[in-house]
């Protein structure tokens, strides 16, 4: 494990720490109550960190670069985190309050206590979770991208060439999906909040991604032995 990944992790743990941080310490059961209903909120907060941190983990274990670039595209990443942790702490809070009002469900706090007062401030609050999505996905590219410039002089097998070009698909798919989502909930901030649907395909559009890939890069088969 180099330095600048172990950089890098701490960076991430103490990002999840800011993302429950300002919560006070229950002292009554109403407000243990109060306290429960931000969960959700956290969990999905802190997956969203678990991504970014597994594709800068894979990235050092598969590559393990600790050169000037390396270190300056990792700062690059853990600079945006700590910035990036609190607009996902609000709109992951807003995102677990929508469902409770709509089911009914304690699983969230309520809107009102968020300070979401139209479609204008929900859209610029996607504008600014937009930009730090852009920035973490733009990082993992840049760091995959300059693993694949160097691709000879890692000695990448077939197979890994292959999963550093997923890995860059992959990011380069999640950073157009932020771009798109801040350019729609910029361009019309008054018009009902529908940004937030362009990240909704992404759990099937990634994986098609992947498989086209690998598909199109896959190892040519050796031609069948002459008779």
């Amino acid at each position: 494990m180099t330095r600048i990944e172990t950089f890098t992790d701490a960076a991430f743990a103490f990002a999840l720490t800011l993302l429950v941080i300002s919560l006070d310490p229950p002292t009554t059961m109403q407000s243990l109550a109060d306290t429960l209903v931000h969960v959700p909120g956290f969990l999905l907060g802190a997956t969203l960190l678990m991504v970014f941190w597994n594709a800068h983990h894979r990235w050092s274990r598969r590559f393990g670069l600790d050169d000037s670039n390396t270190i300056l595209l990792s700062c690059l990443l853990v600079f945006t985190v700590l910035l990036f942790v609190y607009p996902l702490r609000y709109m992951t809070s807003a995102l677990s309050g929508f469902i409770a009002t709509l089911t009914g469900l304690p699983v969230g706090p309520e809107l009102d206590t968020l300070g979401l007062t139209g479609r204008e401030d929900v859209n610029r609050m996607f504008v600014v979770y937009g930009v730090g999505f852009m920035a973490m996905s733009a990082s993992i590219v840049l760091l995959n991208v300059h693993a694949w410039r160097r691709r000879a002089l890692l000695g990448l097998s077939h197979a890994e060439r292959v999963e550093t070009k997923v890995e860059i698909v992959t990011w380069c798919v999640l950073f157009t999906a932020g771009l798109l989502s801040t350019a729609v909930a910029a361009a019309m901030p008054h018009a009902m909040p529908v940004a937030g649907w362009v990240y909704a395909p992404l759990g099937v559009v990634i994986p098609l991604f992947a498989w086209f890939t690998r598909w199109r890069n896959r190892e040519p088969s050796p031609p069948p032995d002459a008779t």
